[in-house]
């Protein structure tokens, strides 16, 4: 029998990149010589849906219904098949980065058939005007795809949805009654894709086992509805599970059915209790030796962790391996004019990670108890890079993200230096936390190096909050650390969050207007509420009462168990803000309406805001004492400069002088400064430049070279305006 081990990512996640976990568990079984196929079966199924063929298998499906008992948009969009089923494939095509011409006929408005998503479009030239052609028909072909998928939902399959499936049977399923249903029952039209594709995948790897990557509730049900199959039709497949739905909501699992489905689900990083399954599969270890394993043993769910090896380090997991996956099959959307989430959505993403885990895991709404959080193992610069070269010379791609939970300001500081010691041309985005460290010298040399956006959590705009929640941080640090980043040229999105443990209306209102100065000064360009929802695994969630909440629910049931439900007694009644903050926050980031009363966002009366209007001004202005540090690293980002001598007379004797002329990309400039000076530092900007196999220089290294050439006093040239022009031109310390 064959040893191949094939990994599934069941559907749907994104339309536009690939999830990565089966790349990174590939990638980790490359370096045991393990024979592996991967598949993501989410793109397989959309692009079957989403075809000529697709799309005429779902009409004439509907056409057996009672068409009289769909809603008037559906119907629409049914009397309109033909029009659909003729520009599907071109459509697809545009969206993958090919037909690019095919964006003049979108655009002119009689190319697409149009129904409710459409109704949007009033404001389409206000959000994407200065977006040009090809970004407006992308964002309408994503409404005409949004159309047909409101139809699929309503006429065909309840369950549908372009980023999850099912998701409502997976989230806080603490009872797997709902699951089990569904799944007893016949293949949906969505179904009927899905286990076509998956029969092809099996065909073609001829496996020993599956494993299922479920990162959310939206894959859970695909996930089981494969593992039937496989069980059913392929009794010797092994079927094993893991994954973020595991990692944090089955963690004590006690439903026996769900094994119906799945042989094994395992918890945490993948790589060593895969290794021990594999292992225990090939009859070279007992059961009892499994790594953090759930199974059925006599009708009983056991969790078995007796493996005696620790995980395997961050370091030695591998490079992320996508082959096989159909990386220029994806489709790049604009789904919303949010920054952030466009970038999310559109393009192609090579997925990779600094740090396992977080550096600071303090948050008190945070899964802090968990391994994935918990266990902070970063790597080193030259590591990531060669992982970086590697995905470029697999993927084609140039495009990353990189999935820390929160990316350490040191280790970003070497990784930027790496890249361009390398001169890798690469365009990069992550999540931080809005440290001090990250000084402007520090965002330019980031944005250097090709970072263009950063996401962190400014949560709930309350210095009394922020403390409660033990971010670490206060909003005029925020404030100045993000207008770092503006200022660097770096996008800045905020995670905003509102219904905190013992938030008032008054503090509510307050961090709107927080916001609202935050957006009014350009300091960030994107951002998106949340709800405060309590986990089970938070510090909140395990005790609740510290945070004066009160649990209500749901009962501990046998399978899953993460969101919980509280009351907040000393809190606001807060899911009656969410509509107002929601749309004072649309309007914020397309730079309009700062001179509406925040009462004008609000259908009911709401309390004065207690914040200065020039709170958040102050706050950015105030740079404070930069300690200038001997031993940080000096980086010169500019070119090397061009030298012109010239002579002038003053009081009568003749001087000699000289002007740096730099050509930079964007900008010209130059500095008149002595001949002296100007020698020396021609000698010595070029080392400053990054290379490979060179330290940095130290600015006590440049302080004694200075020194040693006689050139003055040090302490007075770090204040004069040669020194402030040549930081503007392209000198960092960090």
């Amino acid at each position: 029998m064959s040893k191949s081990i094939l990994l599934l990512t069941p559907p749907f996640t994104q339309l536009n990149t690939p999830y990565p976990a089966t790349a990174y568990i590939k990638g980790y079984l490359n370096t045991l010589g393990k024979t592996s196929f991967q598949a993501d079966l989410g793109i397989k199924v959309i692009l079957r849906i989403f075809s000529k063929k697709g799309l005429q298998k779902a009409f004439d499906r509907i056409a057996k219904q009672d068409i009289s008992q769909l809603s008037s948009n559906s119907k629409r969009i049914f009397k309109l098949r033909d029009e659909y089923i003729q520009t599907i494939d071109p459509v697809i095509k545009f969206l993958q980065f090919d037909n690019p011409t095919i964006a003049y006929n979108i655009c002119e408005g009689d190319f697409l058939p149009q129904a409710s998503r459409f109704e949007q479009i009033d404001d389409l030239e206000w959000a994407f005007g200065t977006m040009g052609i090809q970004d407006k028909a992308r964002h309408l072909a994503t409404l005409y795809l949004e159309d047909l998928g409101d139809l699929i939902q309503e006429a065909l399959d309840a369950n549908f949805g372009f980023s999850r499936y099912a998701e409502r049977l997976g989230r806080s399923a603490v009872s797997f009654d709902p699951l089990d249903e569904a799944l007893e029952k016949g293949l949906s039209f969505t179904d009927e894709f899905l286990i076509e594709e998956l029969e092809k995948e099996i065909q073609n790897a001829n496996p020993s086992l599956v494993c299922f990557s479920v990162p959310f509730p939206g894959n859970l049900y695909g996930a089981l509805r494969c593992g039937d199959y496989i069980k059913k039709h392929f009794p010797n497949i092994k079927v094993a599970m893991g994954g973020g739905y595991p990692n944090t909501e089955l963690r004590s699992l006690q439903e026996p059915r769900v094994f119906r489905y799945v042989d094994f689900i395992t918890l945490d990083d993948g790589e060593r209790p895969l290794t021990s399954l594999l292992e225990y599969l090939d009859g070279e270890i007992d059961v009892s030796q499994l790594k953090r394993t759930f199974l059925l043993q006599d009708g009983k769910v056991e969790y078995i962790n007796g493996s005696p090896l620790t995980d395997v380090p961050f370091s030695k997991t591998g490079t992320p391996d996508y082959s096989g996956l159909p990386i220029h099959q994806y489709l790049s959307v604009i789904e919303i004019a949010n920054p952030m989430h466009r970038l999310w959505s559109d393009g192609r993403w090579n997925k990779l990670t600094m740090a396992h885990g977080c550096y600071w895991r303090k948050c008190t709404f945070c899964d802090i108890s968990l391994d994935y959080i918990r266990n902070y193992d970063p790597i080193s610069a030259s590591l990531i890079c060669d992982r970086i070269e590697d995905l470029v010379a697999q993927t084609g791609e140039t495009g990353f993200h990189f999935v820390d939970e929160a990316a350490p300001p040191a280790l970003m500081r070497e990784l930027a230096l790496e890249i361009l010691k390398r001169k890798l041309k690469i365009t990069w985005w992550t999540n931080i936390r809005f440290e001090e460290r990250f000084t402007l010298d520090l965002c330019r040399l980031l944005k250097a190096s090709g970072c263009i956006a950063v996401s962190g959590g400014l949560e709930v705009a309350s210095d009394r909050l922020l403390e409660k929640m033990q971010k670490g941080v206060t909003v005029s640090q925020v404030a100045r650390v993000a207008h770092n980043f503006t200022e660097s040229g770096i996008m800045v999105h905020a995670y905003l969050m509102y219904g905190f443990p013992t938030q008032t209306a008054q503090e509510t209102i307050d961090s709107l207007e927080m916001v609202r100065q935050l957006f009014m000064h350009n300091v960030l360009q994107s951002g998106f509420w949340h709800l405060f929802a309590m986990t089970s695994h938070a510090p909140i969630g395990l005790d609740p009462m510290s945070y004066q909440v009160i649990r209500t629910g749901p009962e501990k049931g046998l399978f899953a168990d993460n969101d919980l439900s509280h009351e907040d007694p000393l809190g606001a009644d807060h899911e009656m803000f969410s509509d107002g903050l929601k749309k004072a926050l649309f309007n914020y980031m397309h730079g309009i309406g700062f001179d509406f009363s925040l009462q004008d966002w609000f259908d009911f009366r709401i309390p004065k805001t207690t914040v200065s209007p020039n709170f958040i001004f102050h706050a950015i202005q105030f740079e404070g004492y930069q300690v200038m540090k001997p031993n940080a690293k000096m980086v010169w980002l500019g070119n090397s400069p061009e030298m012109n001598t010239y002579q002038y007379t003053k009081k009568g004797k003749v001087i000699e002088a000289a002007k740096l002329v730099f050509e930079n990309k964007s900008h010209k400039a130059e500095i008149k400064l002595s001949l002296k000076e100007a020698e020396w530092l021609m000698k010595l900007l070029p080392l400053l430049i990054p290379q490979q196999n060179k330290k940095e220089m130290t600015l006590k290294d440049f302080q004694e070279q200075y020194s040693d050439e006689g050139l003055g006093n040090f302490n007075q040239f770090v204040l004069s305006k040669t020194w402030q022009q040549l930081l503007q031109i392209g000198l960092v310390l960090v």
